[in-house]
């Protein structure tokens, strides 16, 4: 790291000298992750991460499973009736980029270690760029604490949140090859790529991927242009071979997850019909006329409003989170709303459903930004402005339809995502990466001496570039305040009408308290507006007279690290503050209520439960029961087609197919209701009924008998015929449970079908009888069934999907590659006697 950060004036310093600068920096970041997250670290607190609280009731019996059996569970039954583990809870030991994690986050707990690392990586990009430590500090501060850094660890997005946090090493790796050492560059961004690909966060990736693309067509177009594009393959094939190893070391978790979004709610649904939307529910994730990716209405349903831009410098410009507190000294404290409800009320006026907290870059950041337009060399900031534009527009999405459709329509791959509003993470990234090249810039060490003398404590010397630098330092602070000074009087024309003020009315807001309301959204933008020219201002200052000649450089960078930490700190506080954190664990969360207690008591190996309350949004009957609901983005299609059309219109019979054999009302009178029903785990069917297609299937649902029936699409079964079975005295039961392998007994006077109350999965059970493979089929439109021979016999199913075990060997054979190139590349470093730079192809960046 040192070696590509200093310049050869210093190299010939001591090695603990040159490191000094750069573990200090470490240790820094640490301390500001631990006392953010102080609660957690000094005080024994957890943080109350809703999403997290539901993984780990999804989680819950794959991972008991695998505490008792040493293995890995492949299948739960503890969510929508069965799923894959692969994107809740599961391992794939042939990945060792565990291993760095755990080494780069150094013990830390979750969550403070996620702001560690995005600290850290950050400040290891800008360094590799040839940017002085303290400066790379600043920018790293930038880059970690934005503030939708600190609101996704809040709803609980931790995956989400350590994508970002490795996103900088993959930039800087790129940016190394293509402008100083393409072995170095390719090391890093190797290691980045396989770090940022390992937490499974395919959409971050995804943007992170858009904004290389932009840089690589800018680097493309100026190889050409300059007669370089033979060196400019070249290092591109270093970097493709840096990441088919990144790739490789995850291909396990990208394989199954491959597979598994063919089947999942992100592909498409095999039903024809739409299905019906009830008044204010959320459009179903389907894909439009048959395509490969989700409903536009689906994926567009989280915009950001075109205004709502301007939160990147003024955060409570809308008014903040959707739910804010207010004190007692508030407009509507004032009016005499009670002190209970100001602790939670809905300042947000803005376009989207629900936000935690709007996309906050800084002010500091902001006015950093509009400056590098002006100093950095231009390819950068070519390249970080079109990445900062293309963000902005990929998240207005419905709000800027022309654009955002044809691109949902046409880029590869985009129609898998939904919640366009997170391309703003691609600014996240764009904008302190270019203000902190601008700082750089400004704060260069001087060697020119200065005409005036010298007071004590200033600068000793000042560039002859000064007067020059020092204009675009006051145009970027007009521009940047003057944005601020029209949000302000704008502000002046605004109603701060929201669409929740309606249901307030309903609820028994007077016309007063809702004035009151408004009142206090308008204050809190003004005020954010003064705060903000406070920040600006007082950055500016900082530049001017470092430019000036009365301030050094070292106490200015110190200074505008301070500028830049107390600027977004205090504002990532409003989202992630000391309330969000809890005595309690995640597991103490879990307690069993009077009915979970009763159903326990039932000992049989395997039924199901209905939780009335939110079934299909909640996990916590999934950490004691075998669930028919859950919480999961991505279910099953087939199974989001049940519910949509046959669970939720209450068809009984579907729910006994399924083996509901308890249902969980909600009722204190009566908690839990048993269904006499449930047809159990297995049953024999006197008849099988083939249709001609899924929509058929579906429909003929809503009439079918299941205890004595089963329907067959004969479009993906054509082997299956119409056929009457005679089950008199025929039985079956389960007599071993495991989620991923289940074993049963029969006895049939006949030769007949039996259907299971198991989901029907494809890619990856097998089923034997008595030890001898057995072809499966689907009916009822998601369940399984087996045609069986007369007599007494073992049924075994077993899930051993070929994606898990082959994806596991190319992850080992990937990772084993990876660490041999690592060690080689570190190898050729350590022998070579050049510097950082090569050649004619090495280009300024700091």
């Amino acid at each position: 790291m040192a070696a590509v950060a200093s310049a050869s004036s210093v190299s010939s310093a001591p090695w603990w000298q040159r490191a000094l600068p750069h573990v200090l920096a470490v240790m820094f970041f640490a301390l500001l992750a631990c006392v953010y997250f102080s609660p957690i670290v000094f005080e024994g607190k957890t943080l109350a991460q809703h999403d997290i609280t539901q993984f780990q009731g999804g989680a819950h019996e794959a991972q008991q499973y695998a505490k008792t059996m040493g293995r890995e569970a492949l299948w739960t039954n503890s969510m929508f009736s069965g799923m894959p583990t692969y994107l809740i809870s599961l391992h794939f030991p042939g990945d060792w980029s565990g291993y760095l994690q755990k080494a780069l986050t150094l013990g830390l707990p979750a969550v403070v270690a996620n702001l560690f690392l995005a600290l850290l990586c950050g400040y290891i990009l800008l360094v590799a760029l040839g940017v002085r430590p303290l400066v790379a500090v600043a920018g790293a501060v930038a880059l970690g604490f934005s503030s939708y850094n600190l609101a996704i660890l809040a709803a609980g997005h931790n995956t989400k949140s350590m994508a970002l946090a490795y996103a900088p090493l993959v930039l800087g790796g790129i940016l190394v090859t293509y402008r100083r050492d393409k072995w170095l560059g390719a090391a890093l961004f190797a290691v980045g790529l396989t770090l940022n690909v390992h937490v499974n966060h395919l959409q971050i990736t995804y943007y992170l991927m858009l904004l290389v693309a932009i840089f690589g067509l800018i680097e493309l177009v100026g190889a050409v242009r300059e007669g370089r594009l033979p060196d400019f393959l070249k290092r591109t094939a270093l970097l493709a071979l840096g990441a088919a190893l990144a790739v490789g070391v995850s291909f396990g978790r990208l394989y199954t997850t491959a597979e598994y979004s063919k089947y999942s709610n992100r592909g498409p649904s095999e039903l024809k019909t739409p299905a019906p939307t009830a008044p204010g529910q959320a459009p179903a994730a389907s894909a439009e006329d048959g395509g490969s990716g989700v409903d536009r209405d689906y994926a567009f349903q989280y915009s950001y409003g075109v205004s709502e831009t301007i939160t990147l410098l003024i955060p409570n410009f809308y008014g903040g989170a959707s739910a804010m507190p207010l004190g007692t000294d508030s407009n509507l404290g004032r009016a005499g709303l009670p002190a209970e409800y100001l602790g939670s009320m809905p300042t947000y006026w803005g376009q989207q459903s629900y936000t935690a907290g709007p996309v906050y870059m800084g002010a500091v950041v902001c006015f950093l930004f509009i400056l590098g337009l002006f100093v950095v060399e231009k390819r950068t900031r070519y390249w970080l402005l079109a990445g900062t534009v293309l963000s902005i527009l990929l998240a207005w999405g419905k709000n800027f339809e022309t654009f955002n459709y044809l691109i949902f329509d046409l880029l590869p791959g985009y129609n898998k995502f939904r919640a366009v509003s997170m391309a703003l993470v691609i600014a996240q990234l764009a904008m302190p990466i270019l203000g902190a090249l601008a700082l750089s810039r400004v704060l260069r060490p001087r060697a020119v001496a200065p005409t005036s003398p010298v007071l004590p404590g200033t600068a000793a010397t000042v560039a002859p570039e000064a007067a020059a630098l020092l204009s675009k330092v006051l145009y970027a602070g007009a521009i940047t305040a003057g944005l601020c000074v029209l949000a302000y009087l704008a502000s002046f024309s605004f109603d701060f009408a929201a669409p929740i003020d309606g249901e307030l009315t309903k609820q028994g807001f007077t016309p007063q308290l809702l004035t009151a309301l408004r009142a206090d959204r308008a204050d809190l933008l003004r005020n954010d507006v003064w705060r903000g020219l406070l920040f600006i201002g007082a950055a500016l200052g900082v530049l001017y007279f470092y430019l000036k000649g009365k301030l050094a450089m070292m106490p200015a960078a110190l200074v505008m690290v301070a500028l830049v930490l107390l600027d977004l700190w205090g504002v990532d506080k409003r989202y992630l503050g000391e309330n969000k954190f809890q005595r309690e664990t995640i597991a103490e969360e879990f307690q069993p209520t009077p009915a979970d207690q009763y159903i326990l008591r039932d000992a049989d190996l395997s039924y199901r439960v209905l939780n009335l309350q939110n079934p299909f949004n909640e996990a916590q009957t999934s950490y004691f029961h075998k669930s028919i609901g859950g919480y999961h983005g991505a279910k099953l299609r087939r199974y989001q087609d049940l519910i949509e059309r046959q669970i939720s219109n209450n068809n009984q019979q579907v729910l006994n197919m399924l083996n509901m054999r308890y249902l969980i009302t909600g009722d204190q009178k009566q908690p839990v209701q048993r269904n006499p029903g449930a047809l159990g785990n297995a049953w024999f069917v006197s008849s099988v009924r083939p249709v001609a297609s899924p929509d058929e299937e579906m429909a003929a649902l809503s009439t079918l008998s299941p205890a004595t029936e089963a329907v067959v699409d004969a479009s993906k079964f054509p082997q299956q015929k119409a056929a009457t079975y005679d089950i008199t005295g025929s039985t079956i039961a389960l007599t071993n449970y495991s989620p991923d392998e289940l074993k049963y007994r029969y006895n049939a006077t006949h030769d007949g079908v039996v259907v299971f109350s198991e989901i029907y999965y494809a890619d990856g059970w097998q089923a034997f009888i008595d030890g001898k493979p057995a072809p499966h089929f689907r009916v009822d439109y998601v369940l399984r069934a087996l045609q069986v021979p007369a007599g007494n016999h073992t049924i075994e199913f077993k899930f051993e999907p070929k994606s898990y075990s082959v994806g596991n060997a190319v992850s080992l054979v990937s990772s084993i590659a990876l660490l041999l190139a690592l060690v080689g590349a570190g190898v050729y470093m350590g022998r070579r006697k050049t510097g950082p730079a090569e050649g004619a192809y090495a280009a300024p960046i700091a």
